[in-house]
């Protein structure tokens, strides 16, 4: 048994997870084009400013809000873009390339098709905002007085939002093969290099948000306010409980440590309820006493580690 199990972790300890981690994900972004609400104050209205305080216009520097981001017509729209970023990350892990994730190959489809649905929702809540414009102009003119200028606003805004994604390439290319055998040798050397880091920041990624949500949960169930207890919210189990979901959705195997930490988390909340927390004394001394432990055993990873290993395998 011992020999068995000491050949098993010869085996994890040889594996290549970065290269597994390149052959099973692609690159993803997500684009977002937005209206602009704000816009710099000319020379002219910076120097009425500096008048009115009887300071020097050179120092001075400001913005005015076009529309009320706060109506329900444009927080609407932002909401869209919103729900498709938290979707696109909830889907992808990290790539340290600023706007790249790394989305598992066999999720491609799932991806591209809410997607479209985002789409789908960003043209109604743009409709939406298209029947309250004029409005929402009207409104500006009033609180914006002599700021206001008609050239700020474009005719239309239907066309001036959009949620679109890609998938780039990292490979390098194929010409450069030929062309130039060394220099394509290190540029494979550098996108590998790349996804042995993908690999480091996807472990520190989950292992930061379990403390997190951990700590939350914690402070809900022993904090106090005002010599009372903190109130405890659904959410705190629930956010728990969806983490668990996504983390094996995406099915990282680069720490044993982390893996063992995250099944106790699941394991000491598995059948709870929130309303168990709230009203059941014994549940809410148990559950806390355990994420204290898990959160003792936490602080020994929060340190930066060497590379270690990730695995992306659909179930």
């Amino acid at each position: 048994m011992a020999s068995a199990l000491a050949l098993f972790q010869d085996d994890e300890a040889t594996r290549d997870f970065a290269s597994e981690l390149q052959d099973r994900t692609l690159a993803c972004r997500v684009h977002h084009e937005k209206l602009g609400t704000r816009k710099a104050l000319t020379r002219e209205q910076l120097a009425q400013v500096a008048d009115s305080f009887a300071a020097d216009r050179r120092l001075l520097a400001g913005t005015k809000r076009l529309l009320d981001t706060s109506h329900p017509a444009f927080r609407a729209v932002m909401r869209v873009h919103a729900a498709a970023t938290e979707f696109w990350q909830s889907m992808t892990v990290p790539f340290p390339e600023p706007g790249i994730r790394l989305l598992r190959r066999d999720q491609v489809a799932v991806f591209d098709q809410r997607m479209r649905g985002f789409q789908a929702e960003l043209r109604e809540a743009v409709a939406g905002l298209v029947r309250a414009y004029p409005q929402l102009q009207d409104l500006a003119r009033d609180d914006l007085g002599s700021l206001f200028s008609e050239g700020d606003y474009p005719a239309r805004v239907d066309d001036a939002f959009a949620i679109t994604w890609d998938f780039p390439s990292f490979e390098p290319p194929s010409y450069l093969r030929r062309l130039h055998p060394q220099l394509y040798e290190q540029e494979c050397v550098r996108i590998r290099s790349r996804f042995d880091e993908a690999v480091r920041l996807t472990e520190e990624a989950f292992l930061a948000r379990l403390n997190g949500l951990v700590a939350h949960l914690a402070d809900r169930l022993t904090g106090e306010e005002d010599g009372k207890p903190k109130v405890f919210r659904n959410s705190a189990l629930v956010n728990l409980n969806a983490f668990f979901a996504e983390f094996r959705q995406l099915d990282i195997g680069s720490s044993a440590e982390l893996q063992e930490l995250v099944g106790r988390a699941q394991e000491l909340v598995r059948g709870v309820r929130p309303d168990d927390l709230r009203t059941d004394a014994d549940t809410r001394t148990t559950v806390a006493s355990g994420l204290a432990q898990i959160q003792q055993a936490m602080d020994g990873l929060m340190v930066p580690k060497p590379r270690r290993a990730i695995s992306l395998v659909a179930d």
